[in-house]
């Protein structure tokens, strides 16, 4: 079973955030974060997918998201990049 990073981007916020995360189903998990379910940091907010990444292991995923979260640059890159 694959595992996923994705990055999401809040719509039409005053305050522009993203957030990294992974998952098995990530159009599932978009829908929890959407409907105030999902991780608390993203309550309050609509979010869009705009990134994700496929991975064989669950650790491969885990460790590729503590990347996205801990490298700015690299998280800029890729929504410069992969940005609608």
């Amino acid at each position: 079973m694959p595992f996923y990073t994705y990055l999401l981007k809040t719509i039409s916020s005053k305050r522009k955030k993203t957030y990294a995360g992974y998952s098995v189903n990530v159009e599932k998990r978009l829908i929890k974060h959407n409907s105030n379910s999902g991780a608390k940091s993203t309550r309050g907010y609509k979010w869009k997918l705009i990134y994700k990444r496929k991975f064989k292991t669950k650790s491969e995923a885990m460790s590729y998201e503590y990347k996205l979260k801990k490298d700015k640059v690299l998280r800029k890159k890729i929504i410069d990049k992969y940005e609608i």
